[in-house]
């Protein structure tokens, strides 16, 4: 079938919200490397509302992780998997016969070597430049802000929630620094998905806040986005929520365990701080407290929100 309109290139992310704003800048480069081309990002449902906010996506294809992509349309000009190291994920874009096909080094696919220690962001701008020649700044995070309005303007907002176990601090810690932060003066929310209101509401009864503090299940994609992009600081673990406010350059805490903020971590900036007490990588999917994360104490946080905020 022949092609009618502009060239198409695929770019593969349908992971977590973390996952998908850590490939923004890599997004960009391959935007910038083909500016003539109708860029697809293929991604989650759930994360399709906020491909609008990165100012190089011109249409989202919905995907799920591993899974053959619903495409339909005549083989694209550029393909680029920015899932994984392969091969699984390097077959889902192969299939579509793309003119060029970018992806990481494995048996049957050619590109640059993946490798295990480097930072999230900057592997992804690394595959881009070396695949695609041309410049990736990692710190291209931002996102443009949601015309939603927020559901709270100057919030602080604390996320308890996490993926896994092991990457979650004890409710009781994020209660005690919730109620330091409402102690001071701050608009405490307490943020979550649908599956995680229980564990707010737990964190908002141990600081002594009311229901209305529960934003958790209650808040679509984009009105987290906004209530980040207009927050007043933002306490979380290493989950999607951190990303956010690393996207709106919001101050941060971020609190990390089984996996070092050397790979997922901000970027060094004066507005964000990273506490990890760790000597290695964790397992992220773990079922127990991460011990690295279990060092992290309610001092250690609410003194790095008191110092980030009286600075910022």
């Amino acid at each position: 079938m022949a092609r009618s309109g502009p060239p198409v290139a695929v770019v593969l992310r349908p992971l977590g919200l973390g996952d998908l704003l850590t490939g923004v800048p890599a997004v960009r480069a391959i935007r910038a490397a083909v500016p003539g081309h109708r860029l697809v990002l293929a991604t989650t449902r759930a994360l399709e509302p906020l491909a609008p906010l990165i100012d190089a996506v011109d249409e989202v294809l919905p995907a799920r992780e591993l899974e053959p992509l619903d495409w339909t349309d005549p083989s694209p000009e550029l393909a680029v998997d920015l899932h994984g190291k392969g091969p699984a994920s390097h077959v889902i874009v192969a299939v579509l016969h793309p003119e060029r096909l970018l992806t990481f080094d494995s048996p049957g696919y050619p590109g640059p070597a993946w490798y295990a220690d480097e930072h999230e962001v900057h592997r992804w701008c690394r595959l881009v430049a070396e695949g695609l020649g041309v410049p990736a700044d990692p710190d291209a995070l931002d996102l443009d802000v949601p015309l939603v309005p927020p559901p709270v303007a100057g919030a602080a907002v604390v996320h308890p929630g996490a993926a896994f176990p092991g990457r979650r601090w004890p409710v009781d810690r994020f209660g005690a620094v919730a109620r330091h932060l409402a102690a001071g003066g701050h608009d405490v929310r307490i943020t979550g998905g649908p599956g995680e209101v229980a564990l707010a509401r737990s964190v908002a009864a141990a600081a002594g806040l009311g229901e209305d503090a529960v934003l958790a299940g209650r808040t679509s994609a984009l009105e987290l986005a906004a209530l980040v992009a207009a927050a007043r600081v933002v306490v979380s673990g290493d989950t999607g929520v951190a990303h956010l406010a690393t996207a709106y350059r919001r101050p941060s805490v971020v609190l990390f365990g089984p996996v070092s903020p050397a790979l997922w971590g901000p970027p060094p900036r004066s507005q964000h701080v990273a506490l990890w007490h760790g000597d290695g990588v964790g397992d992220p999917w773990g079922t127990e407290l991460d011990p690295a994360l279990a060092r992290i104490t309610v001092d250690e946080v609410t003194g790095a929100l008191d110092a980030l905020m009286s600075r910022v």
